[in-house]
């Protein structure tokens, strides 16, 4: 059962990854980050709408909630949005716990979870089965952590955590459909960019 909401996480209802993602890029207005996950995750972050404050990973997988996290410690006064799904996360539960430990106000991690690793042949996690991933994120001390009933409910978690005093999880159960595009596979370009887009490099 979610702790927060007392809905069990598969009676959510499941949703579109870029639909959901474009969702989120429609309500960011201020320069936030968005840190995304490899794959899929940031096939569809690029598609919904490309963005200098956009950081695409490429082959580092469970890695985006971490990084995530170093953007927020850095830059305090810019709100910061990590997207990750459950395979991934999976890999690297351990920085659950550190980012409730040091508990960052301005960082919001969405989870996309459809139940399976998507890009090496949909082999099935163990979220698919066993494992609540946004349980596991409550009992690491994220406990503003909760499952999104459907789409209207994900824009409404996504404004609370515009304003929220402490780190947010949202979860949202997705289908199997693939990304949308392809991110261009070029980690100069893309770091340069978003060292633009965030302030820390100037341009030449």
């Amino acid at each position: 059962m979610n702790k927060q909401t007392n809905t069990p996480a598969r009676n959510t209802k499941i949703m579109n990854r870029f639909d959901l993602t474009s969702r989120l890029v429609a309500r960011l207005k201020n320069e936030e980050a968005v840190i995304g996950g490899i794959g899929n995750t940031n096939f569809d972050l690029w598609a919904a709408g490309h963005r200098p404050q956009n950081f695409y990973m490429l082959g580092s997988m469970g890695l985006a909630f971490p990084i995530a996290l170093g953007v927020a410690l850095a830059q305090p006064q810019r709100r910061v949005f990590a997207l990750e799904g459950d395979g991934s996360l999976l890999m690297q539960l351990g920085c659950l716990s550190t980012i409730a430990t040091l508990s960052p106000r301005n960082l919001c991690m969405v989870v996309m979870d459809n139940g399976i690793y998507q890009i090496t042949g949909a082999q099935p996690t163990p979220a698919a089965a066993v494992s609540d991933i946004i349980a596991i994120a409550v009992g690491c001390g994220l406990t503003n952590s909760t499952w999104a009933a459907d789409e209207e409910d994900f824009e409404r978690l996504v404004d609370q955590s515009l304003s929220a005093s402490g780190p947010t999880l949202i979860g949202v159960r997705i289908d199997d459909k693939p990304g949308t595009g392809t991110t261009r596979r070029d980690p100069v370009q893309i770091r340069e960019r978003f060292m633009l887009g965030v302030g820390v490099r100037q341009p030449m």
